[in-house]
């Protein structure tokens, strides 16, 4: 929390500065930093690390996609990661109220990059619940195909179950919720990755899979289009930008390094990338499968792959189960960044905002869903999940990064910033590296055709355009309900 001499001086009543403390005291905390941790890492590690991650150096030459990977991760998202945890921390607030704290008028921008993360959470928990579809036909032996499944309205009832369950961990709030469900799942993803990797290195295929996955081919270095992948998929994989963990910041006590936090997250998060690339690439280059497919391995090719191999079913269910607990922790942190802010705006009881919360991303992901089910939702030829995904997903999580810099490391006092942040290499970097990274990113993606999306091929420009009128459309409803929220609450301090 800022001090009351500077909220004062800076034309805030005593009513608001009193106001703000008692929201700062009344947030809740981890109870411990190995729950902080281990709730930060399941934020980041997901389907990114688990399914995207090997598809991506897949379809960029293999090893050699690693060398920018590595790169990015250490030179733009630790960075954002300590701003986003710094900024929380000391303002005691999720993104919206963090940055109506630096002024006012940027309330609008986070309830605008609340909203982005919202959306992208509500396909996110679509393709969950394919995830959730194959592990229930494998342990059942009921075996399915995707088009099996999405010819169905099947899809419906597994995204329905995959977010009541999320919404019912987040509604039991951070300790005996988020906190409880990172200490058991976080530890369960190394467990059943270290065991899928001791089998799949008795393999035939498996040194070569190591081959293909570890052997940079430096040539390939001089494409941009490899840079501009690797430095994507470093923001989608970390979860940074996104207000994600400005959130979980605000519930960490005073006395953690952010810095050495942040290095023991990226360290987890590419843990488990490389160990699921090894995983999948020894599956892949044993049974003769293509690399190159991208991410519908995971649906398509591997299931094949799983009913040749011996032991099949158990690796089937492993790999599934895998996926599947990869998916809830990101999910479970990305719900709380809606509900932490309709708790801080609202008079709302945790169990309520989690209601509320919830019933909109059922609705909000109804679309996605059905896109992927016998009713075939599309736009302009497209599935509206694809068209969403390569919008909101590809191109307006890198703006709320930008946005969240902007706020936090450019309007901010320099005096604030390097308080919070600290004196050292992270300030720069911050300020001036990642939003240039961006940007060249996005306009090299816009280049390209908006570029590759996290599951299936780029669309046309024209389903581009289409999506970013849906887009739109939703930021319009977002600013309609923040200047509603605000009218409410100037009423209600007006009354008091």
């Amino acid at each position: 929390m800022p001090l009351p001499g500077t909220l004062l001086a800076s034309g805030a009543s005593e009513q608001s500065f009193f106001s703000l403390l008692r929201e700062g005291l009344s947030m809740e905390q981890w109870s411990s930093r190995l729950g902080f941790l281990l709730a930060a890492i399941g934020a980041a590690v997901g389907l990114g690390n688990v399914w995207r991650f090997p598809a991506v150096v897949g379809s960029n030459g293999g090893g050699a996609y690693l060398v920018p990977y590595l790169i990015a991760a250490f030179t733009l998202a630790v960075p954002l990661m300590i701003m986003e945890i710094s900024v929380g921390r000391s303002l005691r607030a999720d993104v919206v109220t963090a940055c109506r704290q630096v002024d006012e008028r940027f309330e609008v921008i986070g309830w605008l990059v609340g909203g982005s993360v919202l959306a992208v959470l509500s396909y996110y928990l679509v393709i969950a619940g394919w995830v959730l579809a194959f592990l229930a036909g494998t342990a059942t032996g009921s075996a399915t195909t995707f088009e099996g499944l999405t010819s169905t309205y099947r899809p419906l009832a597994f995204f329905l179950v995959t977010t009541l369950v999320v919404g019912a961990i987040v509604s039991l709030g951070v300790t005996s919720g988020i906190e409880r469900m990172a200490k058991l799942l976080v530890p369960l993803v190394f467990v059943i990755l270290v065991g899928m990797l001791v089998y799949v290195a008795t393999l035939p295929g498996f040194s070569d899979g190591v081959r293909f996955f570890l052997t940079p081919d430096l040539s390939v270095l001089t494409d941009p289009l490899l840079w501009s992948a690797a430095f994507g998929q470093v923001f989608f994989s970390f979860s940074v930008g996104m207000g994600v963990l400005l959130t979980y910041g605000s519930y960490l006590g005073a006395h953690e390094s952010v810095p050495r936090a942040s290095v023991m997250i990226a360290v987890a998060d590419l843990a488990v990338a490389m160990l699921a690339g090894l995983v999948i690439f020894g599956i892949v280059f044993s049974f003769g499968l293509e690399p190159t497919m991208g991410t519908e391995l995971a649906f398509v090719t591997l299931p094949a792959a799983f009913e040749a191999m011996p032991f099949g079913t158990a690796v089937g269910l492993l790999f599934f189960g895998l996926l599947f607990v990869a998916a809830i922790a990101p999910s479970v942190s990305m719900l709380e960044v809606g509900v932490a802010a309709a708790l801080r705006t609202t008079d709302w009881s945790r169990r309520t905002a989690s209601v509320v919360v919830t019933g909109l991303i059922l609705l909000a992901g109804l679309p996605s869903a059905l896109s992927y089910s016998a009713f075939e939702l599309a736009v302009l030829g497209r599935p509206f999940l694809d068209v969403i995904d390569s919008t909101v997903g590809t191109l307006g999580l890198p703006l709320s990064a930008i946005a969240l810099v902007a706020i936090f490391a450019w309007y901010q006092p320099t005096a604030t910033v390097r308080e919070q942040l600290g004196t050292s290499i992270v300030v720069p970097l911050v300020k001036y590296v990642v939003p240039t990274v961006l940007l060249v990113v996005m306009a090299l993606r816009f280049l390209r055709g908006v570029g590759t999306i996290a599951w299936r091929r780029t669309p046309d420009l024209a389903v581009v355009a289409a999506g970013y009128s849906v887009v739109a459309l939703t930021g319009i409803a977002l600013l309609v309900a923040a200047i509603g929220v605000a009218v409410r609450r100037r009423r209600r301090r007006r009354t008091a």
